[in-house]
């Protein structure tokens, strides 16, 4: 069966419509919505991708687009739903191919991960849809431009007939005068004036004019000069009154252009957007006398929707004599929430992409079909986001969730203790990120440190508490409008892991001493004897020993000193004792306090010198704080003292002076005095020391009294069963070491050899892992000859030309009691017969001391054996327990090939 024209065209709209409903996803998509074509890019094809479009002619020439050709051209690029890319053109576009009615459009899209497009892929897209019937004026607001399209009816004239005249233009209208040369211009009516521009100064201006077999076309950049906003029934309106003039052989044709597109028209309420468009607007509706509507429809994203499905998502279409509104519930279906940043604020906006169709026919024109595609934006609203602290404390690690966000927002950079790094480079400061989607889209980001990373602040919070802080400010970007904000993340972490500094004290003839083992918490924490901080500085001025070697802090104050305090007399000498404090180092507060006491002979305060010199000093005991020194006397008020403290008063004169009484026997001469301390302006004596010295009448000594010792508690050490390793690593770094099966291990001249040696049972705070000899032989048997010693006494081995060297142990994840490991080093050069390298395999053996790291009860330290710089000890009064322990074997070899 033959079919007429318009069933063969309903038939090709047909086709055409099956073909884009059938097409199979992919990075491009095309569709038709009547005189407009809309080709949808992927999102996730295209990610971090920079774009480049282009439109292809009739002629095959590719037009790069910039925002000016695309409004003047009829073409607009825009962002929906998250990231995807849409373009869309008019059917009137610069570039379109018109065959009958159908418009053709060839897209040339171009990709590249850098910014000047290097190594860029090119995409082509070419994409035909059917229209038709036009009307007789056809209105399209977009978001980026306004267009116009009326029907051209131009008289038939007559064959062969030519007016060369100009006169005849010139008399038929003065705005069409322009150049003699001109093919046709556009007059602009504004209040003020009329402005007539020729066709190359519009489009110079950014105006876009054509004209096909049927139709005059005017395009209007919402930027354009001419443009009037104009209000109609409260809405403003973005407008442009204009007439085209073009010249056909002996006729002058003038065509009203006028073109008027909502500006604002949306309102807010109850969670409502309703936009509201008035009918029959000036001055679209200039001239018109009657006017009736032929259609009036609307949808979301050029799809128009019907009553059932408008009603199933809650839209409202309201259609009265004057106006068209629209009401919308925020969050309803069809548009979308998107990320946005208001005063550095994290939040979101909701927005939708509605269209509005209104057909009208009047007097004027007939048929009118107006076309607003209007993106709306609600205002912004702040989003709370959630920081959940997810640690797991038994795997050390910090483990935060930040979110959620929407799918457009990514993580790019984060700033850790005031630098900022991007998210690869995190890794190398200890930080893992990780992006989690959820099943809407949304999004959050997990972000993982080790709690012993550097970056993270470890506080003590008290009993065995530590306080772990994280605090990393996280920096997000929005695509694709690159907006950016960042996120504080401060998290706190209570752990039970808190070490605490412990001390032990002792005291000689002269001194007090104070030996405090550093815990995991004191790092930080500062050393106070009442109110003086112990400084190199202040502990120089007052002739006290202050060491630190990493884990231990050793103090050392002499008996007469400015900080002592002296608590009684007795019978046997004078009690003194030394008070420390440690303080944080931020808010000085007292984190923990220590103390040593002991009796002191008073040989220590009273010189009786052969020449009849005394020499006596007198101390401020404990409650009598509010004494003044330097007001002690003698029995002889007028003898003060030469040398004052803020707690001691030293005397010295001659025993024939000063109010001294004599008294003899038939062996001895004996001298008393008494130091005193009257309350200022009274005779009350409130503080007495009487002292004597004995000379003999042959011979003249200082007064000896037995000193009655009291020392502290101290740790007895243990002799339970010991479990002792010797092992070789790999690296200087002790983080690896030769496993059993890596063993013999083949070693070479020149390397070096990195032994631990490690108390591995008990774990007792109390003890104390020290070196004695190290030795190497040729079999495992560790009496056997030849042997190589490496460290003797815990020192190195003096003859060797390639001494050891030893290595500090700190505290570590893996290294819970330093005081339990030793670490040293030897080089290849030391096992030789002569002058002849070993080429065989070797064993290795250690013999070690544990003994009491506290005080013993001779008042010794349990000193480790051999510090690099200084010498060994005497170990005879250290309890002590032996043992010994062997590795190997390691196969030498003189060269490496």
């Amino acid at each position: 069966m033959e079919l007429s024209l318009v069933q063969r065209l309903l038939l090709i709209e047909i086709l055409i419509s099956e073909i884009w409903s059938q097409e199979r996803p992919g990075p491009m998509r095309a569709e038709c919505f009547g005189n407009l074509l809309r080709i949808t890019l992927s999102a996730e094809y295209f990610k971090d991708k920079y774009l480049s479009f282009s439109v292809v002619d009739q002629s095959g020439i590719a037009w790069e687009l910039n925002e000016a050709i695309a409004s003047q051209c009829g073409y607009t690029v825009t962002y929906s739903n998250w990231s995807n890319i849409e373009f869309r053109a008019s059917a009137l576009s610069c570039h379109s191919r018109l065959e009958e009615d159908m418009f053709i459009i060839t897209v040339e899209i171009k990709a590249s991960h850098a910014a000047d497009m290097k190594n860029a892929t090119t995409h082509m897209k070419s994409a035909s849809c059917s229209y038709g019937p036009w009307s007789a004026r056809e209105l399209v607001c977009e978001s980026n431009y306004m267009e116009v399209s009326v029907r051209r009816k131009v008289p038939q004239t007559v064959k062969d007939f030519i007016q060369d005249e100009p006169e005849d233009w010139n008399l038929a209208f003065l705005e069409a005068k322009g150049e003699e040369a001109s093919i046709w211009q556009i007059v602009f009516h504004q209040p003020e004036e009329k402005t007539a521009l020729l066709v190359s100064d519009a489009w110079s201006a950014g105006y876009g004019l054509n004209t096909t077999d049927t139709r005059v076309v005017l395009r209007i950049p919402y930027t354009a000069a001419q443009i009037q906003l104009v209000k109609d029934h409260g809405i403003t309106f973005s407008a442009v009154r204009s007439s085209i003039f073009y010249k056909q052989r002996w006729m002058i044709l003038m065509v009203d252009t006028a073109v008027a597109c909502p500006v604002d028209a949306v309102d807010y309420i109850n969670k409502t957007i309703i936009w509201t468009v008035p009918k029959y607007i000036q001055p679209v509706s200039a001239g018109e006398t009657s006017s009736k509507d032929v259609l009036v429809e609307a949808g979301v994203d050029l799809h128009k929707l019907s009553a059932k499905e408008m009603a199933s998502r809650k839209y409202v279409l309201l259609n009265d004599l004057h106006a068209i509104m629209m009401m919308i519930p925020i969050g309803a279906e069809g548009g979308y929430y998107k990320t946005s940043v208001r005063s550095g604020q994290h939040g979101t906006k909701y927005a939708i992409n509605l269209f509005l169709e209104h057909q009208w026919e009047d007097n004027k024109w007939g048929l009118t079909k107006y076309i607003i595609i209007k993106e709306i934006e609600t205002p912004f609203e702040q989003v709370e986001l959630v920081i959940t602290n997810n640690s797991n404390l038994s795997l050390r690690l910090m483990n935060v969730t930040v979110g959620t966000f929407l799918p457009d927002v990514k993580l790019v950079k984060l700033t850790i203790e005031g630098t900022t790094v991007a998210v690869p480079e995190a890794v190398q400061h200890g930080y893992l990120t990780y992006e989690i989607r959820y099943a809407n889209g949304s999004k959050a980001y997990i972000i993982q440190v080790p709690l012993d990373a550097p970056s993270i602040k470890k506080e003590y919070m008290g009993a065995d508490m530590r306080a772990y802080t994280l605090n990393v400010t996280l920096a997000f970007i929005i695509h694709p409008t690159s907006e950016t904000f960042t996120v504080p993340v401060i998290t706190v972490s209570a752990v039970k892991d808190a070490v605490l500094p412990s001390a032990r004290g002792f005291c000689d003839g002269r001194n007090l001493h104070l030996i405090i083992t550093h815990g995991n918490v004191d790092q930080n924490w500062l050393p106070f004897i009442s109110d003086t901080h112990l400084t190199p500085e202040s502990v120089k001025k007052y002739n006290y020993s202050l060491r630190d070697n990493g884990t231990h802090l050793a103090i050392s104050v002499p008996f007469l000193s400015s900080h002592m305090n002296y608590e009684d007399f007795h019978a046997s000498g004078l009690k003194a004792s030394l008070h420390l404090t440690l303080k944080d180092g931020i808010t000085l507060a007292n984190r923990r306090e220590f103390s040593v006491s002991c009796s002191f002979s008073p040989s220590q305060l009273i010189q009786c010198l052969p020449n009849g010199t005394v020499v006596i000093t007198a101390v401020k005991l404990v409650g009598a704080e509010d004494l003044d020194t330097s007001l002690f006397v003698l029995r002889d008020r007028q003898c003060k003292p030469s040398l004052v403290t803020e707690r001691t008063a030293t005397f010295k004169f001659n025993v024939n002076t000063c109010g001294t009484s004599r008294k003899f026997n038939s062996t001895t001469m004996t001298y008393e005095n008494d130091v005193l301390y009257f309350r200022p302006g009274s005779d009350m004596l409130v503080y007495r020391l009487r002292f004597v010295c004995w000379y003999a009448i042959k011979q003249a000594v200082d007064v000896q009294y037995e000193s009655k010792k009291n020392p502290p508690p101290n740790i007895k050490p243990g002799f339970g069963s010991l479990a002792l390793s010797l092992k070789l690593f790999k690296e200087k770094s002790y983080t690896e070491p030769y496993q059993e099966l890596e063993y013999p291990v083949v070693k070479y001249l020149r390397e070096a050899l990195y032994f631990e040696v490690e108390l591995l049972q008990p774990k007792d705070v109390r003890l104390e892992l020290n070196l004695d000899d190290c030795w190497a032989t040729n079999s495992q048997s560790q009496d056997s000859l030849p042997q190589w010693p490496m460290l003797i006494n815990g020192c190195e081995n003096s003859e060797d030309s390639y001494k050891a060297v030893f290595h500090k142990v700190n505290y570590s994840l893996r290294v819970k009691f330093p005081q339990h490991l030793k670490r040293f080093e030897v080089r290849m050069f030391t096992f030789v017969q002569g002058t002849t390298l070993l080429q065989e395999q070797l064993y290795f053996h250690c013999s070690v001391m544990i003994c009491s790291a506290m005080q013993q009860p001779s008042g010794s330290l349990c000193l480790r054996r051999c510090n690099p710089g200084k010498h060994r000890l005497d170990r005879s009064a250290e309890p002590h327990q032996h043992a010994k322990v062997s590795s190997g074997p390691v196969l030498i070899r003189k060269e490496n090939n």
